[in-house]
């Protein structure tokens, strides 16, 4: 009977990322060892029991405030805070972890983005407003969750040694008010303050422009920290990180390319003001 219930409860284990399960496990211990109900653990830190239970089982990531608030009351010593970057890595789609794993050590990153606003660039209403849409839908905590993380990897535009970025987004995007008007022209002035940073470049792909290489899709290429070159694709929730060096230099030229017939940073940043005007 005891193998039994071990077995059912790893199945259930199974359905949360094991960071989530491992986090919660050592919450657990802690409170304990400190003589805590959950009730106590979440009248200290402004939770619910609920959520406190949640957190424990591994249904429920910590955010980063309850990590700090356990820390204190639990005399976590560092242990908790070690692991609240994996826990918030844990947040992001199945599909994209491999890559967001590579991208949060990348000394460069260029992408194109033809058809959204790039992840790194979204406000949390832009961001929102697309979890909110998809299809099938996404249960309410998920959406939350999803939203955390993407918000989460923005670190990477004020990291230092700051990351060389470049994004090479088609006009179109900008005139998609997929999020309302009044939301939609937020997005737009926060690309502007997001372009002004001396390591981020904007560059809009003009529509009259015709044939380009970019037509195929969007794209990233990124730079290691050993200095290698790595591709990413992705589509209808399938990414494919590539390291061919073959696929990978043909994606290198192609972006040489898309950059040279895109505006240029300046005429850019002129273009989204403009449409921000009218938004």
């Amino acid at each position: 009977m005891a193998n039994n219930s071990r077995t059912r409860r790893r199945e259930r284990d199974d359905d949360h990322p094991a960071i989530w399960v491992g986090y919660g496990k050592l919450v657990k211990l802690f409170r304990e060892r400190a003589k805590m109900t959950q009730v106590q653990l979440a009248d200290s830190n402004g939770y619910s029991c609920e959520q406190v239970a949640s957190i424990e089982q591994g249904r429920r990531p910590a955010k980063a405030a309850f990590t700090e608030a356990a820390e204190r009351v639990l005399d976590g010593r560092g242990a908790l805070a070690v692991l609240q970057e994996d826990v918030d890595w844990a947040k992001l789609p199945a599909f994209f972890r491999d890559f967001a794993v590579i991208e949060a050590e990348a000394v460069s990153r260029f992408s194109y983005d033809p058809l959204l606003v790039p992840g790194l660039l979204q406000t949390e209403e832009y961001a929102r407003a697309l979890f909110t849409a998809h299809c099938p839908p996404l249960p309410d905590e998920m959406i939350e969750q999803h939203i955390e993380a993407r918000l989460s990897r923005q670190r990477l535009l004020s990291k230092t040694p700051p990351v060389d970025l470049s994004f090479i987004i088609g006009e179109s995007v900008l005139r998609n008010a997929l999020c309302g008007r009044d939301a939609m022209r937020a997005q737009l002035e926060h690309l502007l303050k997001a372009g002004a940073q001396r390591n981020v470049e904007i560059q809009i792909m003009p529509e009259a422009v015709g044939f380009h290489p970019g037509l195929n899709g969007p794209m990233v290429l990124l730079e290691t920290l050993e200095h290698r070159q790595v591709g990413y694709i992705e589509s209808q929730e399938v990414g494919v990180v590539l390291t061919d060096p073959g696929q990978v230099s043909a994606f290198s030229l192609r972006y040489g390319k898309l950059r040279s017939q895109a505006l240029n940073a300046g005429e850019s940043a002129g273009l989204i003001k403009r449409l921000a005007g009218e938004a």
